[in-house]
C-alpha cells in the first residue's frame, strides 16, 4: 500500500465523478471537490454523486468536500475537472495549496481566449513551475459508460514520463486503459476542438443527412483539427490516436454526448438557450466554438464546418446551411499531412 497516493479531484460532475471513483478502487485515498456543501453531505452519506451518477455506487476510499484546503492537503496527484469557464479561477484558489512535487493535471476540454490559451497552459501560468508537472487526460471518455464498467481508453499526455507513471498507476484498471503522449499541445486540442464536431454531428443527425454525409463530416472535421493543431504547433500524427480520432468518433456519434445532443436539438428547431436547457449540463463545444472561430479567423486558417456552424448558433443562420456549405466549399484536398518515405 505504500505506493497509494493523496489524488484530489476538483469538480464533481460526471466526468469527475467517475475518475474520483477508479482512483479510489485502485486503493487511493481520493477527496472529491464539489461547490455545494450539501452535495457533498449528499455524497458521504449516500456513497453515491445522486445529480449525475445515481446508480454508480462511490468507493468508501472518497470523500467529498466544499473545503479546497481540506482536498489539496497532502494530495500527490490533482485532477481538475471543472467547467472550463471556472478553470481558471479553481487554478488561481489552489495556487498556494499545491504539494511541492504534485502533478496538476486538466481532465476539462476547453480553451480560453483573450489571449488564446488552454487549461495546461493556464496551470502553467498560474502555479509558477515548470510543465514537468503538469499533465492533460484527454479520449472518449463518455462519463457515463465509465460508470457502467465498460471498456475506455484515455491518454495521458506530459512532458514528464515520472507524472505519466504515476497516473497510470492511479487511474488503470481492468476497463480503464490509460495510454500514453508527449504531445500535451495536440492531445488537448483534439479534446476541446471535437466538441465543435459533437454539435456538427448531432445536428446533421436531426436534419437526416444519411450515414454518407456523416462519414464526410467526421473525415472534414478531422482535417480541420488537425489544420488548426499544426498551426499551432502539435504533431498531427497526434490526431490518428485515441485523443483524435478516437474521442471524435465516439462523442460525433453517440447520444451520451451533451456536444451531440445540443446539436440534435438546434437541427431540430430549437434556439441555442432552449437547446442548452434541454441537455440540462454544460456542454463545451459552445464556448469552444467561439474561441476557434476568432482564432482561425486571425491565423487565417480555413475551418468551414467551423464557420458554417458559427453562422447558424451565432448569426442564426439556418441549420440547412451546414451541408451546403460542406459540399460547395472550394478547398478539395483530401488528406493534408502525407508522409513519403524513402
Amino acid at each position: 500500500m505504500n505506493n497509494k497516493k493523496k489524488v484530489a479531484v476538483l469538480g464533481g460532475g460526471s466526468f469527475g465523478t467517475v475518475l474520483a471513483n477508479i482512483a479510489a478502487s485502485n486503493g487511493n485515498k481520493v477527496s472529491l471537490w464539489v461547490r455545494d456543501p450539501d452535495q457533498a453531505l449528499r455524497i458521504n452519506s449516500e456513497g453515491a454523486n445522486s445529480t449525475y451518477h445515481p446508480e454508480l455506487q462511490l468507493s468508501s476510499n472518497i470523500e467529498a468536500s466544499e473545503c479546497l484546503e481540506d482536498v489539496m492537503r497532502n494530495s500527490n496527484i490533482i485532477l481538475i475537472a471543472t467547467p472550463s469557464i471556472i478553470f481558471e479561477n479553481i487554478v488561481e484558489r489552489i495556487i498556494t495549496l499545491i504539494e511541492p512535487h504534485a502533478s496538476v493535471i486538466s481532465c476539462t476540454k476547453g480553451i480560453k481566449l483573450n489571449p488564446f490559451r488552454s487549461m495546461s497552459d493556464i496551470i502553467s501560468n498560474n502555479i509558477d513551475s515548470n510543465r514537468n508537472s503538469v499533465g492533460v487526460l484527454s479520449g472518449p471518455n463518455l462519463a457515463r459508460e465509465i460508470a457502467e464498467n465498460k471498456v475506455t481508453g484515455t491518454v495521458i499526455a506530459s512532458s514528464s514520463n515520472e507524472l505519466i507513471a504515476s497516473v497510470k498507476d492511479a487511474l488503470s484498471s481492468e476497463s480503464f486503459k490509460v495510454y500514453s503522449s508527449n504531445d500535451i499541445q495536440g492531445v488537448e486540442l483534439a479534446g476541446a476542438l471535437k466538441n465543435i464536431y459533437a454539435i456538427i454531428c448531432g445536428m446533421a443527425d436531426a436534419l437526416n443527412v444519411g450515414e454518407n454525409a456523416v462519414g464526410l463530416i467526421l473525415t472534414r472535421s478531422m482535417a480541420e483539427m488537425s489544420r488548426f493543431a499544426v498551426a499551432k504547433g502539435a504533431n498531427p500524427i497526434t490526431f490518428l490516436g485515441l485523443a483524435g480520432m478516437g474521442d471524435l468518433v465516439a462523442t460525433c456519434t453517440s447520444n451520451l454526448s451533451r456536444n451531440f445532443q445540443l446539436g440534435t436539438h438546434l437541427g431540430s428547431g430549437f434556439s441555442l438557450d432552449e437547446a442548452k436547457e434541454k441537455v440540462g449540463q454544460v456542454a463545451e463545444g459552445v464556448r469552444t466554438l467561439a474561441v476557434i472561430k476568432e482564432e482561425s479567423s486571425e491565423l487565417n486558417i480555413k475551418m468551414p464546418l467551423v464557420d458554417s456552424l458559427h453562422d447558424i448558433i451565432y448569426e442564426h443562420s439556418s441549420p440547412n446551411i451546414l451541408i451546403d456549405d460542406l459540399v460547395n466549399n472550394p478547398h478539395e484536398v483530401d488528406v493534408e499531412f502525407n508522409y513519403i518515405g524513402k
